[in-house]
């Protein structure tokens, strides 16, 4: 199994196993607040571990506890067509529980390194809502640059009339020329 090993964590490909852990904050309204979906029930959590498992092996990264192997999060990365233009594009989503201490900035630095050196990205990107401060504080500690405010060009829920409720939303990236590690 492809692994990273960092200070203190496993980045690692997705198991079936790692259901239960999923559940454990993608069950979390205000986890998800932020992404392209709602909260997920156990059952979705069971497809979803062994579709990152096998089917979309190479975009979702377990991000665990190297002494105990908890999984406390996890990281998207996909490269972006067309192929040529080697841009990646990274995500994430972590559980609560684990906030504040550094584990999303030390697997994401990871990811990072395994893009520029083993993936050959030419260039990184993330997109994070404007309201969302903690993610885009992260990409500024990754050393990511926002490049782009877009206005109202995202919506995460509607009104109870259907309509959408836009958003802010920022780009940052990162060049191979720019990455340090």
């Amino acid at each position: 199994m492809l692994e990273r090993e960092t200070e203190r964590l496993i980045v690692r490909k997705f198991t079936k196993d790692d259901w239960k852990d999923l559940y454990d904050y993608l069950s979390i309204p205000e986890v998800v607040k932020y992404e392209p979906y709602d909260v997920f029930t156990k059952n979705d959590c069971i497809e979803e571990a062994k579709s990152r498992a096998y089917e979309q092996r190479d975009m979702f990264w377990a991000v665990c506890f190297k002494k105990s192997r908890k999984m406390i999060g996890h990281v998207y990365f996909a490269q972006l067509e067309p192929d040529e233009l080697k841009t990646w594009t990274i995500g994430y989503v972590f559980n609560p529980k684990y906030y504040g201490n550094g584990y999303a900035t030390e697997a994401c630095k990871s990811i990072l390194q395994y893009g520029f050196k083993v993936k050959n990205a030419h260039r990184i990107v993330a997109g994070v809502c404007a309201e969302n401060k903690p993610s885009w504080k992260l990409l500024e500690r990754l050393s990511m640059r926002k490049e782009a405010h877009f206005i109202k060009n995202i919506f995460f829920e509607k009104t109870s009339e259907g309509k959408p409720i836009w958003n802010d939303a920022y780009r940052y990236a990162m060049l191979s020329t720019e990455y340090d590690g």
